[in-house]
């Protein structure tokens, strides 16, 4: 029986001062993607891997272009032990190596489309919170409540927007500063184990991006995309994404859509209960556990584990 795995690539919010750096003293390949990266965008992105503070590494224009080199230099190690993806999904800005997993964008083009991506909405953020008189937007995560109470939280508060849906115990809301005070409270009022303010630089995937989504939809005018190599799957649909031009689409619309993760979660379990040939494992190949933890939450994560794969310890125990 084949072994086959699934890649799971995680968005903002992941990042962490020195990660990946045992990993890159490890194995020579994750430092080429270090060094390689440093020299398609002319950062020095050891400095900002590993000697960055939180707050520095949570601005947008930092954290994405950060954590996709992370989740690719641990690809690149992962391909030393011969482990590749059979299947590929990605939470928010994870989609974006995980198009680089499926053959979808070159290593070139993820890395100069993902640096101008994290550049656009920095500035966008910015105009926000001017606007709100410094208070910057951003995004709560409201545990303990249905994913359709916490929409209906949101439907009710102007600038607030139920934007991931992360598990059936898990939502988040972006917004305004304001719009996540009130829905924080409401929320709580209404029965919420916790809201918790989340270390990203906007409101991402809600209608406050548009302008961030106009602006990168110029980035992505000249730049191709291939069809898939393996099953992708997009945030926007909850689906297996159907061609190279759904996946250009989806990847402007991104901004100021919901991520329907739950769905993601549900049809890639559907591909491997179906495939009984193969022996299927799930990793998570960047900073942070996230999205191991959502698995966990799912009805199939008590048959199949997701396993984080962020230190070189953990790569060479595969």
């Amino acid at each position: 029986m084949a072994k086959k795995y699934a890649f799971l690539f995680p968005g903002q919010g992941a990042q962490a001062p020195g990660m990946v750096k045992d990993v890159a003293e490890s194995f020579p390949s994750a430092k080429k993607v270090i060094d390689d990266v440093s020299s398609i965008i002319d950062v020095d992105m050891s400095k900002l891997l590993w000697d960055s503070d939180a707050d520095t590494l949570s601005r947008s224009d930092n954290s994405q272009i950060a954590i996709t080199t992370a989740s690719l230099a641990i690809m690149a190690a992962l391909k030393d032990k011969g482990i590749e993806p059979s299947a590929a999904m990605g939470f928010s800005l994870g989609e974006f190596p995980a198009l680089y997993a499926a053959g979808v964008l070159s290593f070139e083009e993820v890395i100069k489309v993902v640096r101008q991506r994290g550049l656009i909405m920095q500035a966008v953020c910015e105009e926000i919170a001017a606007a709100n008189e410094g208070h910057a937007p951003g995004m709560s995560a409201i545990i303990g409540l249905p994913p359709e109470k916490v929409k209906e939280i949101a439907d009710g508060i102007p600038d607030a927007y139920a934007a991931n849906m992360n598990s059936v115990k898990q939502t988040v809301i972006s917004g305004t500063f304001d719009a996540l005070t009130a829905a924080e409270k409401a929320a709580t009022e209404a029965g919420a184990r916790r809201a918790l303010r989340l270390k990203v630089a906007g409101p991402f995937h809600c209608p406050l991006m548009q302008k961030a989504a106009d602006n990168f939809e110029k980035v992505l005018q000249d730049v191709t995309f291939n069809e898939p190599k393996i099953p992708l799957f997009s945030n926007v649909t909850g689906k297996q994404a159907a061609d190279a031009a759904e996946v250009k689409k989806s990847a402007v619309l991104h901004l100021t859509h919901s991520v329907l993760w739950t769905d993601e979660e549900a049809v890639l379990a559907s591909i491997i209960r179906n495939d009984s040939s193969n022996e299927w494992a799930i990793l998570e190949p960047g900073p942070g556990k996230v999205l191991t933890g959502l698995w966990g939450q799912t009805e199939f994560g008590a048959t199949l584990a997701s396993i984080p794969v962020n230190t070189a310890e953990g790569i060479n125990a595969l």
